[in-house]
């Protein structure tokens, strides 16, 4: 087997913010596997709120190139290569070139007997509520709205967003921006305006401020839960946990993340990094056992990959086997 790995670049229609900071362009890994004149693809986004960079994931490859081209399956990369992307993105890799090598999709081996386009929410980043609302009104193709939020003036964000988009579902997420004491201020009124998620609203290590707090709006375990060894952490503080393929190291672990997380009672949202459709690809495959997904990456992109996911009526599709899986 051999492999190749390559950085690419991605430039978003339009800057993307939350409260750490902003980003006009996505940088991404590429890994191809190659086996006689079968090659399998990955892809995957890193993040700097890990400590990761596309040259790190890079360099992290390269290091584990003889292990990783002498590897006979995927359930040997999780000995190779720690969690997050740089494991992600050649698990992605793995299962493609499996499935390209039996004929058969990456749902059909998992056991998914029915997949189905999955609805997805679009995000709208931090702004002013002017200039959320217009972008609310403006994702007409979505029936979930997704709101970045974590500065002064968040109630007035949702407050314009849900004017703008009356019919529309609302969850937000606050990047660990808020104390304690502002979710409790403002968990009320968001009931009220019809939010139905609120994503990591305490930084991490603050959670235990959250348990046994009765919050009117389920809260769900982003930054805060990045594989199954968070699980017993984030008990009793948390009703959702967001899984991540480059948090927890690839569809693989994302799919024993979710089955032990829902043994322990979480329910699941299946979350994405902006990133092109191959490495979205996995995560619609993922979000086939999830209450909630988040699958915009490539709909935040000026220009996508040949064949990508499509969008119709709030739903991406699955991949076609020219993508991916």
């Amino acid at each position: 087997m051999q492999l190749t790995v390559q950085k690419q670049s991605f430039p978003l229609m339009r800057p993307f913010v939350i409260s750490r900071g902003a980003i006009d362009i996505q940088d991404v890994v590429v890994v191809e596997l190659r086996q006689g004149a079968i090659c399998g693809r990955g892809e995957a986004s890193p993040s700097a709120r890990f400590g990761e960079t596309a040259d790190g994931v890079l360099a992290s490859i390269h290091a584990a190139r003889r292990p990783i081209e002498a590897a006979v399956s995927r359930d040997e990369i999780a000995t190779i290569l720690p969690k997050g992307a740089a494991r992600s993105v050649v698990d992605s890799a793995f299962w493609d070139l499996e499935a390209k090598r039996s004929g058969r999709t990456v749902w059909e081996t998992i056991g998914i007997a029915e997949p189905r386009p999955r609805e997805s929410a679009f995000t709208l980043s931090l702004g002013d509520p002017a200039a959320m609302a217009d972008a609310a009104h403006a994702a007409a193709g979505f029936h979930v709205l997704k709101l970045k939020l974590g500065a002064p003036g968040d109630l007035e964000r949702v407050r314009a967003v849900r004017a703008a988009a009356p019919g529309k579902r609302l969850i937000v997420d606050a990047n660990e921006a808020w104390s304690f004491d502002v979710l409790k201020a403002i968990v009320a009124p968001f009931a009220a305006l019809g939010v139905e998620l609120i994503e990591q609203p305490l930084p991490v290590g603050a959670d235990d401020a959250l348990l046994d707090f009765r919050s009117p709006v389920p809260l769900c375990a982003d930054e805060s839960c990045t594989d199954r060894a968070s699980l017993a952490r984030i008990a009793g503080r948390y009703a959702f946990i967001n899984v991540k393929l480059e948090k927890c190291g690839g569809l693989s672990e994302a799919l024993a993340l979710i089955s032990d997380a829902k043994q322990r009672g979480f329910r699941i949202m299946v979350g994405c990094r902006v990133g092109s459709s191959l490495g979205l690809a996995p995560v619609v495959v993922a979000a086939q056992l999830a209450e909630f997904a988040d699958l915009d990456g490539p709909f935040l992109l000026k220009s996508d990959r040949p064949n990508g996911l499509s969008l119709q009526d709030g739903c991406v599709s699955l991949p076609q086997s020219s993508l991916w899986g």
